[in-house]
């Protein structure tokens, strides 16, 4: 693997290490959207999953990884669009899509 992926990958992997060590503290959505805090560096973290994703789809385009464009497209979301991204998104981002993430890249890590 090359080396700028597997750093790009660690990345990503410390990123969803930070948004899961904020989880625990909130126990549902009613609870998450009251804390913006927690809003705010769940956001700066998947900026980050979504500019690493980028720079490792330059240089490996197909790499073995669901929704790599999706990602991509939420960074630019957020960072370009932030006043149309909704809490609920967010929420499902968390709930639904990081915890295949976090497989994948721990799968492409090993």
């Amino acid at each position: 693997m090359d080396v700028e992926v597997k750093t790009r990958l660690k990345d990503i992997e410390q990123a969803i290490i930070e948004i899961n060590s904020f989880i625990p503290d909130i126990k549902n959505f009613k609870d998450f959207q009251n804390d913006l805090k927690t809003k705010r560096a769940v956001e700066r973290n998947i900026e980050i999953i979504g500019e690493a994703m980028s720079r490792i789809l330059t240089i490996e385009p197909f790499i073995k990884s669901s929704d790599t464009r999706k990602i991509v497209d939420t960074r630019n979301r957020i960072i370009h669009g932030y006043d149309s991204v909704s809490e609920d998104i967010l929420w499902g981002i968390i709930i639904k899509n990081l915890p295949t993430l976090e497989r994948e890249v721990k799968e492409l890590l090993d």
